[in-house]
């Protein structure tokens, strides 16, 4: 159970470090979203309202920091350590949102990364650090990942995690510009008693 502040927080695994979203990380971020935007246009979440947008980086950053000092968030960068980097550089980005403390001790995961690096498994080895640390240093009961039907990616990443199928979510996020249909997947603390991460990497192994 968690005894503190939850963040900030840098969870590391080899080459991979997530570590807190900076003002200062705009230019990078915008660089790699920039040449991912036909990638990622498909599962963007959109505004409803006609009048209405998106924020921009710097009120997407406020916000996420806002949330994570209120203990409902977690905005991770997911970054890498590359040769001749003198900086490990943005390869995606990973949110715990809607945490719920109380009688619920659950939360919302969120990601995304760097088409260049799709395939290599940034993406289940971030989701189970991430759902590692959720259960263990902050005493989360529930992680819960919500995706796009056709987001065969996406499926796979929860698909080798072990994440249960819960069932379709009719219209239950509006992204790239209409309501959309989702599949929701989950898992509780007691379902993975010896963690997502460990055996995750032992299956890479094998």
């Amino acid at each position: 159970m968690r005894t503190g502040p939850i963040w900030p927080v840098t969870l590391e695994c080899g080459d991979l470090v997530l570590r807190p979203i900076r003002y200062r990380d705009k230019k990078e971020w915008t660089a790699v979203r920039s040449r991912n935007s036909e990638w990622l246009a498909p599962w963007e979440a959109s505004n409803p309202d006609p009048a209405g947008g998106l924020p921009d980086y710097r009120h997407m950053v406020r916000s996420l920091n806002v949330q994570a000092a209120q203990a409902t968030a977690l905005p991770f960068l997911i970054t890498e350590w590359m040769p001749g980097l003198r900086n490990p550089a943005i390869v995606g980005q990973l949110t715990v949102s809607s945490i719920v403390w109380g009688s619920a001790m659950m939360a919302t995961l969120g990601y995304w990364v760097d088409r260049e690096r799709a395939g290599r498994g940034i993406a289940p080895t971030s989701v189970a650090l991430v759902t590692d640390h959720c259960f263990r240093a902050l005493g989360l009961h529930r992680m819960e990942i919500n995706i796009r039907p056709e987001n065969g990616p996406s499926l796979r990443v929860v698909e080798k995690l072990g994440f249960r199928d819960e069932g379709y979510r009719p219209r239950f996020l509006h992204i790239n510009g209409k309501w959309a249909d989702h599949r929701s997947f989950a898992l509780t603390a007691e379902e993975v008693p010896d963690g997502l991460l460990g055996p995750w990497l032992a299956s890479r192994r094998s």
